[in-house]
């Protein structure tokens, strides 16, 4: 693989990284512990398992097609619509009360887990809709669409 190649695949292997192999895994070896923080907004048991699984689908499939460039755009909308949903969620930190104490606060800890999100969420839109103003319009006409980014002599799409 060419120098630039793999550098694109080294930097989009850093951007799923979080996701895949660490948080799926996580989420398989440690299934009750997740399904237990899902509980916090399930309504039941059934619920909060099928959030879980679905998320692991998430986690394993949208980082495999963004790091083949198969189907990338849309997997990269998927992951960021997937940061921000995680973020709202389960990141609440408003909910402590506690943000603007001085000294440790749980609300201060949730609200950069929150940021952490919303910002992997743009790096993630910057795959869906590239760098150039007025992409939006080219991945919204085909939203199957991939960047190819390891074929020779490709360009992304607008």
């Amino acid at each position: 693989m060419e120098t630039g190649r793999a550098t694109e695949l080294a930097i989009r292997y850093l951007l799923v990284s979080l996701f895949f192999p660490f948080s799926a895994l996580d989420k398989v070896l440690n299934f009750d512990g997740a399904v237990s923080q899902a509980r916090e907004i399930a309504p039941d048991d059934t619920s909060a398992k099928a959030m879980i699984l679905a998320g692991l689908a998430v986690e394993v499939g949208a980082p495999i097609a963004i790091l083949t460039g198969r189907f990338d755009r849309l997997a990269a909308l998927v992951m960021a619509g997937y940061c921000g949903a995680t973020a709202v969620l389960f990141k609440r930190f408003w909910e402590p009360g506690d943000f603007w104490r001085p000294g440790p606060s749980r609300g201060r800890d949730l609200f950069w887990d929150f940021m952490k999100n919303f910002s992997l969420a743009g790096g993630y839109l910057l795959i869906t809709f590239g760098t150039r103003a007025g992409a939006a319009r080219g991945f919204l006409a085909d939203p199957f669409s991939s960047t190819r980014p390891y074929d020779k002599g490709a360009r992304a799409r607008p």
